[in-house]
């Protein structure tokens, strides 16, 4: 059952509710008796399964080339 966010619009209080789809939305407040309407709030997200960049390419680091590693920049000698 998905959980539906209501806002009181005499208290301002902001109530969570848990309704079938298939319930008619809340009309008054469980606090004060006042009028309540739904609150569009963000969602939790989780992209699962192979592809995405957590699962395939966060962990991995890009190759270090050999002749990188034994290459030291030269510096004049100014003597």
């Amino acid at each position: 059952m998905p959980i539906y966010e209501y806002e009181c619009t005499q208290c301002a209080k902001v109530m969570d509710v848990l309704q079938k789809i298939s319930d008619p939305p809340l009309e008054k407040c469980r606090f004060c008796g006042g009028a309540v309407h739904k609150v569009m709030s963000q969602t939790t997200f989780h992209l699962k399964g192979g592809g995405w960049y957590v699962t395939d390419y966060g962990g991995s680091k890009a190759p270090v080339s050999p002749s990188a590693e034994t290459s030291t920049p030269s510096v004049p000698d100014t003597d």
